[in-house]
């Protein structure tokens, strides 16, 4: 045997499910095909900015990053608990106002923040504030656009701000997935301020895999799964492997070509980075666009931000980086660099003619699809010694593809045991 346990995956889950292996005293080696840990949490580095794959935020409030996540050793640099929100010619600071009590009067007096939606809000949120994860997952469940008419959240707030938002964090403009998923997710937002750590996200899955004492071997991709007398062989580019068992922790997409199992539908999300000339102020926060009649973004861009407002250690000294997210259940989703540059022009009320691309990544498989109801399983078995692991089996999150990864370790853990 090569190792008691194999893991497939060197993302979020593979790499956790590996620590958790570990220090129940089985002996891990990991296979990853790309070269470098991290799965979809991957850093550049491009001409001295910080280039996350895909617009991710790391929530300190995930219960999973609080039990397994060093979060002090990362420098996590926070965003604002709010937004500006842009509505034709002018813009609106809405922010928590407890965080942010300067924006206190203007958020809770906007147009985008009439009573009677603010009512509905607390309506659908509050159980969710107050009691335990497992209690809200087990509630009746709904899509999440059903839930919100179920309770008369249909005005601006609704149209022109949380729709856009969830749109964006969701990668998916649909309004389909699960209402109670949402809700947790909120919670999360409510408890905490997301935020980048100061070396990028890919900072989170080294950190990970600097605690394992087994190998890690990058560059190796795993072809086929075939179950022997005593445990399972996997089968790779440069020969075979044996171990007696074997996590599958590999991306959505990847799932069919390793098991059984069907691929499971997602989402998906382009980002553009642009060093941007000027004075881009936009302070912390996330930049929302509510300039189409009716609600929601006028152009290909559903949400924006000068990442080194936030996150100083994103970009050189004197200089902005500014990301754009364009969704790719849209039709604009596939924008142009012209269609893309000409609505952040629009965005800031800045000529953004001499921004120049810094990286441009087009993220198929960015979430995985959370329609209702919302399942509890973190993990599934594909045969008598291989699981499957990741936040497919979960929850699309950070704290999903944690949970899911240190339940299947505990799982293959129990029956090697036994």
């Amino acid at each position: 045997m090569d190792a008691d346990v194999i893991v497939i995956g060197a993302g979020l889950a593979g790499l956790q499910s590996a620590r958790r292996l570990e220090r129940g005293g089985l002996s891990v080696l990991v296979l990853e095909s790309a070269d470098a840990v991290g799965g979809r949490v991957r850093t550049d580095r491009v001409d001295g900015f910080l280039v996350d794959r895909g617009f991710q935020v790391l929530n300190p409030a995930y219960p999973a990053v609080r039990r397994w996540v060093d979060v002090p050793a990362l420098g996590l640099q926070r965003f604002g608990v709010g937004a500006i929100v842009r509505t034709g010619d002018r813009t609106t600071t809405l922010a928590h106002p407890l965080r942010h009590p300067r924006h206190a009067l203007t958020t809770m007096s906007s147009r985008l923040t009439p009573p009677s939606d603010l009512m509905a809000l607390a309506r659908w949120i509050g159980p969710t504030l107050w009691r335990a994860t497992a209690a809200s997952r087990a509630a009746s469940d709904a899509t999440l656009r059903e839930s919100l008419d179920a309770v008369g959240l249909t005005g601006r707030l609704r149209r022109d701000v949380l729709d856009t938002f969830l749109a964006g964090v969701l990668a998916d403009s649909t309004g389909e997935s699960s209402a109670n998923y949402v809700r947790l997710l909120l919670r999360s937002f409510a408890m905490g301020a997301p935020g980048l750590p100061a070396a990028g996200m890919q900072a989170l899955p080294e950190q990970l895999a600097a605690a394992l004492v087994g190998g890690i071997r990058l560059g190796t991709a795993a072809r086929e799964l075939r179950d022997t007398a005593d445990g399972v062989r996997v089968t790779t580019d440069t020969g075979s492997l044996s171990a007696r068992a074997v996590i599958v922790a590999v991306g959505p997409q990847d799932v069919a070509g390793l098991t059984a199992l069907l691929a499971p539908e997602t989402h998906g999300l382009t980002t553009w980075w642009f060093r941007a000339t000027g004075e881009p102020r936009t302070g912390p926060f996330l930049l929302l666009d509510a300039s189409r009649p009716g609600g929601g973004p006028a152009g290909p861009i559903w949400n924006s931000a000068v990442i080194s407002e936030a996150a100083p250690s994103y970009a050189p000294d004197g200089r902005h980086l500014v990301q754009a997210t364009t969704l790719l259940d849209r039709p604009d989703g596939r924008a142009t660099e012209a269609e893309v540059r000409q609505d952040l022009a629009r965005l800031y009320a800045t000529p953004t003619d001499r921004w120049e691309v810094v990286a441009h990544h087009v993220v198929e498989h960015t979430l995985p699809a959370q329609p209702p109801p919302l399942a509890d399983r973190a993990y599934t078995w594909a045969g008598d010694r291989v699981v499957v692991a990741g936040d497919h089996r979960a929850t699309g999150s950070i704290q999903g593809a944690l949970v899911s990864g240190d339940r299947a370790a505990r799982a293959v853990a129990t029956r090697l045991r036994v």
